[in-house]
């Protein structure tokens, strides 16, 4: 299997114990069993403290798995965050105050030592993409919230990544804010072909985002439910309009307005309440 057919995600009787005070230990994950397809949306949903964010944590190579296999695009998580092959978001931007918006997407690529000149042209091309061209020069300070989440997902892209890895990138906005970058994930993501591993709390945010939504129970965070998600695909292309003018955000109302979303969200809903019993 070669990196460009391998899994972007590929979870084989995953567990994760903590040790506690004590000497006591905190069994946070329980044989998780989770493959993503190129391309795919999947949404993590459970209780707080189920193990959502320690599950995408371990993918991301920020924590060590007690047992099971982890693999990333065909390899372990320490060689592709060491060879940049997704890109992370989490709930606070995470800008630097001291670099302008421009600066900030481009540190990837100045970690890693790519030329000025390619890296300007990058970030250029990703603050265009989501909408942030004339801000290029602003301070993070000078944006909304909104914006500044637009700036930590552009930063997630510099280095092309396969996958992105996002922990709750929206539950700090306002309601329509949250509805808009939705619609602009959705986007972005249709436009760069990466899949997502996304955490939430919302039920109808991972429906309305998602290919599949992955329930999981109490802790010991175990997968007790995949319910299909109501993604629309297709609806906008570079520039944010589709070929018939349409905005990402008209695909994603419909959704939202249609009977099978209200279905989707329902069987989600009576999956967490079936998990946690």
């Amino acid at each position: 299997m070669t990196p460009d057919t391998a899994a972007p995600v590929e979870l084989v009787g995953l567990d994760k114990t903590f040790a506690a005070s004590g000497g006591g230990a905190v069994h946070a994950l329980s044989g998780i069993e989770l493959r993503l397809a190129p391309g795919e949306f999947v949404s993590l949903i459970g209780p707080s403290g189920c193990g959502k964010s320690t599950l995408l944590r371990v993918v991301a190579d920020l924590e060590q798995p007690s047992s099971g296999t982890v693999l990333v695009g065909g390899k372990s998580p320490r060689q592709a965050r060491l060879e940049q092959d997704y890109g992370i978001a989490f709930q606070q931007a995470g800008l630097l105050e001291w670099r302008t918006v421009a600066e900030n997407v481009e540190l990837p690529l100045h970690v890693h030592g790519v030329a000025k000149a390619e890296r300007r042209a990058r970030a250029a091309e990703l603050l265009e993409m989501v909408g942030l061209a004339d801000f290029a020069a602003h301070r993070p300070s000078q944006l909304s919230g909104g914006m500044q989440q637009r700036v930590a997902i552009a930063r997630s892209l510099a280095t092309r990544p396969k996958l992105l890895l996002m922990d709750e990138p929206f539950g700090a906005l306002d309601e329509m804010t949250r509805e808009r970058m939705q619609a602009e994930l959705l986007r972005i993501a249709d436009e760069t072909g990466a899949a997502v591993l996304f955490v939430t709390h919302s039920i109808p945010e991972a429906v309305v985002l998602s290919d599949r939504v992955v329930v999981m129970s109490p802790r010991p965070g175990r997968i007790t439910d995949v319910v299909k998600g109501r993604r629309p695909r297709g609806a906008a292309t570079t520039g944010g309009r589709g070929v018939d003018g349409a905005r990402p955000e008209d695909a994603v109302d419909d959704v939202r307005e249609s009977a099978d979303f209200f279905t989707a969200v329902t069987e989600v809903r009576e999956a967490l309440r079936k998990g946690s019993q």
